[in-house]
């Protein structure tokens, strides 16, 4: 019988001849370069043979690709492609158009706690280890919600499926047509009538019990990552279910969701240096913004009281375990409320989350246990850099003072800090690491926070806070500035900071002042770094494992590529 012969709508008719792994192998293979083999005397049919595998004891010698492929990698490749393109010659599409499955895994193993024999149809991806006994056969089938395992009789797809089935490889996706039923171990599995292949897979996967464990490639091929690391999975797919939750939160109190500009003509909102591109039709400048708030507070100006977003800033900083060039935050704005509003609207999210995504309030940071439980302890800027640093910040009221003391200190410092970013200085290199539990570190000097609101009792100081969890801040709020005469000033001291050789200075914004000038109502106002707080409730370090294609540094292959673009 011809291959034509095995073709129906396109797809292939095949019979799977694989047996059931001693252990479960999670998200992987045993042996990714392994099709299975059907015996000795059906391995030739209408293909032919199956194509042989070459080189695989020099698995660790490079091809000269220039792309770092194996020897192995290369003739793996060679095989898989090979088997596509006797499929293709043999009139069958390895890559056919549609695929018709109605159940998942999951639901699949959610009937056989009920009952036996219904009749379902799945597809996914080949995964475990894919080897034969006798006239039956084994094999796990894995889709987006588990893993369920294939039962495949001899006798029920015969000599014909069996040969075919030559030319499939693990990690091929098929679809499986059968009854739900459980073997004698107990095991929740689908006894196989059909097997359909939906996608030849012309490259291997890594192995299961060594895994995807070179952190940069896991970030470059994320895609694997996903497929054999069950953790980057989790903590990836929590995040999705973490923003989709902070909607409902907000929702659920009257916020309104809105979608503001990240091509900007001037950026602001916050202090840091900006992406800039170029506007050919309208020749300008322009930024990737850095900040969502000053558009969301032209919209409590424009009446909306209670509005949000979701979105991603670009700052054009370094990168660390906490820091991303491209980043997601939530911003939030209240009309008539203040910081302690915004502390009571946090405190209420992350709680919240916490217990709807783990079902409960208590995380694992780093080495440090957590309870993300409100309310949470409010401790002043000054107090803290008292206790930690041990310098007084009211016994030096100016800069000059400041400085010596944070030198006499042992701080790393530049003489042409503003006293503002001394006392920052200050609270990052002896304060920040000290906040394990969720703390609001509240009240900061008022040139460090141009859009906050002066505290009436103190006005070098504002109405600001920020939240910290693990050691590490997780949000940023503020009383919102709404004097528009105290906001040109605020900027034109932002200018003057900038003249001094602050790359970070905020720029003037006189459009914004223009709207202030229309009346904005008392407001209180947080934003809230999504991919921090994913990586509190994930009990992830690195702000990588929380972004799915997180920036990383060019590699040869990449800049090469770009050149010969360019070029």
């Amino acid at each position: 019988m011809t291959l034509q012969g095995q073709a129906r709508a396109g797809a292939i008719t095949i019979a799977v001849l694989v047996t059931q792994p001693s252990d479960p192998v999670p998200y992987g293979y045993d042996n990714p370069s392994s099709a299975v083999a059907p015996p000795s005397s059906h391995t030739q049919d209408g293909l032919g043979a199956r194509p042989r595998r070459r080189g695989m004891a020099n698995k660790d010698r490079d091809t000269g690709t220039g792309h770092g492929e194996t020897m192995a990698e290369s003739d793996e490749f060679g095989a898989r492609l090979a088997a596509a393109e006797e499929l293709r010659a043999a009139g069958v599409d390895p890559y056919p158009l549609r695929a018709h499955p109605t159940h998942s895994a999951a639901q699949v193993r959610a009937l056989l706690t009920e009952r036996e024999g219904d009749a379902v149809t799945v597809a996914g991806r080949l995964v475990g280890n894919l080897r034969t006994m006798g006239r039956l056969a084994f094999v796990h089938l894995q889709d987006g919600s588990g893993r369920i395992q294939l039962s495949v009789p001899r006798d029920t797809v015969g000599e014909d499926g069996w040969a075919l089935f030559g030319r499939l490889h693990a990690a091929d996706f098929v679809q499986a047509e059968g009854e739900t039923f459980h073997t004698k171990r107990g095991e929740p599995s689908i006894r196989v009538h059909v097997l359909t292949l939906l996608a030849k897979a012309l490259r291997p996967l890594p192995e299961a019990w060594h895994g995807l464990k070179d952190p940069e490639k896991r970030y470059r091929q994320r895609y694997l990552d996903l497929i054999v690391n069950e953790e980057s999975r989790r903590a990836l797919l929590l995040r999705s279910r973490l923003t989709a939750y902070i909607r409902r939160y907000l929702d659920a109190r009257d916020y309104v969701e809105v979608e503001t500009p990240i091509l900007q003509p001037l950026y602001g909102g916050a202090s840091a240096q900006p992406f800039t591109t170029r506007s050919l039709v309208l020749d300008q400048d322009l930024y990737l913004r850095i900040s969502l708030e000053l558009y969301l507070k032209r919209l409590l100006i424009g009446g909306i009281d209670r509005v949000y977003e979701i979105g991603h800033n670009f700052r054009n900083e370094g990168l660390s375990r906490f820091h991303s060039p491209e980043y997601t935050m939530l911003e939030a704005y209240q009309a008539y409320g203040d910081y302690t509003t915004m502390m009571e609207l946090l405190e209420g999210m992350v709680e919240g989350a916490a217990r709807e995504l783990l079902g409960t309030t208590r995380v694992r940071v780093g080495e440090h246990d957590i309870d993300l439980a409100a309310p949470w302890p409010r401790l002043p800027l000054i107090e803290a850099v008292q206790r930690y640093a041990e310098i007084d910040i009211r016994a030096y009221p100016d800069r000059e003072s400041l400085y010596g003391a944070a030198r006499g200190r042992g701080a790393e410092v530049s003489p042409a800090l503003s006293r503002g970013k001394l006392i920052d200085a200050l609270v990052k290199q002896y304060v920040d690491a000290r906040l394990i539990q969720p703390t609001h570190l509240i009240d900061y000097p008022v040139d460090l926070s141009p859009l906050a609101k002066r505290k009436p009792d103190d006005p070098e100081f504002v109405e600001r806070f920020e939240s910290y969890i693990g050691g590490n801040e997780l949000a940023n709020a503020f009383t919102e500035l709404n004097d528009p005469l105290d906001q040109r000033a605020r900027f034109e001291a932002q200018q003057a900071e900038r003249a001094r050789g602050d790359v970070e200075a905020q720029p003037y914004d006189e459009d914004f002042v223009t709207a202030l000038e229309h009346g904005m109502p008392p407001a209180g106002g947080i934003g809230l770094g999504i991919d921090r707080l994913a990586m509190v409730l994930g009990g992830v370090t690195n702000i990588r494992d929380v972004i799915l294609f997180p920036q990383l540094r060019a590699t040869r292959d990449e800049r090469d590529d770009e050149d010969r673009s360019s070029s």
